[in-house]
């Protein structure tokens, strides 16, 4: 019998690099709202009492960035005299964009390999590597270890909006390590939480009893509702609880620490469960296969295990920059397959369309912030982009594909 401890991280909205992402992506839903054709890769920054926006633009849109930064960052919390540093209202706001390159619009505009078919006019906006994943861990096909710390970190920032935990301040991290046995999860080892609170709570000041006060609540209000509905859950005699190990955690946010855009590509993704192809998500237009080819490959991964076609599956994706027919498809099904993973790719092969375009009309890509008020991207953002049972995303819903390959499955088993 094989034994082992795998762990996944995530954060929360208020975590400098998620800021961060969720600025990139307001951008892009703007921009995307005004004029969908709009190619954006738009880059932030944060520290103490800035906010830049960088990167390359091209769009009959017209925004106001100053406005449209300072509400992000005041949705997310940081107003007042608990923004720490770094307030909505009282940050420097920097906007720095430029003009695409057009040798990559040319690309774009005109793919290498169009032969008519007006899908195929969209080329690759970069060359790359994207990976998907699904595995039958858990109800929505994701590795239990960063389901349950999505879950966790989504749940911690509940409880702060809704005043529930009111000394709560925005930055925190949550992590999960699971017992494998045989490669199924089996017990769930430790959970740690680190967040930020207030200096003060109810008169508490004294690191010790901080720290006892906020893990009794956390375990009362943020563990036990987070994963009350599963069959796998974690005991306070079993599972080792870790709540800010340091002591405290009053500094935090962009005064605590600079943020990027881009640097939390395993929390966005698998939690480190499943390969990554290195590019971030956040603040790229749909064009920018770093973040719809893997879109595209988490609904086909996705689509083979509700299929029954294998228990887990990995699906790389590669594209040449101004070409639209991907280069490479693989399927990895790790052993768990109904079919070779020979056969897998070719039925992968048969039944989606993995070009630009098509994965953008798929997907609705462009249209989905005019269509959801104005924002869709700065919802994803934060707590994950695959597995999202609190957002309606279009890569997640696999029901009619599924059906389509469990068909075709059988077929060819059959012949």
């Amino acid at each position: 019998m094989s034994r082992y401890v795998f762990t996944s991280e995530s954060v929360t909205e208020g975590h400098p690099d998620k800021i961060c992402d969720q600025v990139s992506d307001a951008v892009l839903d703007a921009l995307l709202a005004e004029d969908p054709a709009s190619r954006v890769a738009c880059e932030t920054v944060v520290n103490t009492g800035l906010c830049l926006i960088t990167g390359e633009v091209t769009t009959t849109a017209r925004v106001d960035f100053n406005t449209l930064v300072r509400g992000v960052i005041q949705q997310i919390g940081y107003t007042g005299a608990r923004a720490g540093g770094f307030d909505a209202h009282g940050c420097a706001v920097l906007v720095a964009l430029d003009q695409q390159s057009p040798d990559i619009a040319q690309g774009v505009d005109e793919a290498d390999d169009h032969d008519g078919d007006p899908l195929d006019k969209v080329g690759a906006g970069d060359q790359g590597i994207m990976f998907g994943f699904a595995c039958d861990e858990t109800p929505e096909l994701m590795p239990l270890p960063i389901s349950l710390a999505h879950r966790l970190a989504r749940r911690l920032s509940e409880v702060r909006h809704d005043g529930t935990l009111g000394y709560l301040l925005p930055d925190g991290k949550t992590q999960v390590s699971v017992v494998y046995e045989d490669e199924r999860p089996v017990a769930i080892d430790t959970i740690l939480i680190s967040t930020q609170h207030t200096p003060e709570i109810d008169g508490l000041s004294e690191e010790k009893a901080l720290r006892e006060r906020i893990a009794a609540d956390l375990w009362s209000h943020v563990v036990v509702p987070a994963t009350a509905d599963l069959a796998l859950r974690p005991s306070r005699e079993s599972t080792r609880f870790l709540v800010n190990p340091t002591g405290k955690f009053v500094v935090g946010g962009p005064q605590g620490d600079a943020g990027l855009t881009g640097r939390k590509i395993i929390v966005d993704t698998y939690g480190g469960y499943a390969r990554h192809g290195g590019g971030a998500f956040s603040g790229k237009d749909p064009t920018k296969v770093d973040r719809s080819a893997a879109y595209a490959a988490r609904y086909v991964a996705k689509a083979l295990v509700a299929a029954g076609l294998a228990r887990k599956a990995e699906v790389q994706l590669s594209y040449a920059i101004g070409v639209a027919k991907p280069v490479s498809i693989l399927v990895e099904s790790f052993g768990t397959g109904t079919r070779s993973n020979a056969d897998l790719t070719a039925l992968v092969q048969r039944h989606f369309d993995l070009r630009p375009g098509a994965i953008i009309e798929t997907f609705g890509l462009r249209e989905l912030p005019q269509q959801r008020g104005g924002r869709f991207y700065q919802d994803v953002a934060a707590y994950g982009h695959f597995g999202r049972s609190d957002l309606q995303l279009p890569w997640e819903d696999v029901a009619t594909i599924a059906a389509v390959l469990r068909e075709a499955g059988a077929v060819a088993a059959a012949a």
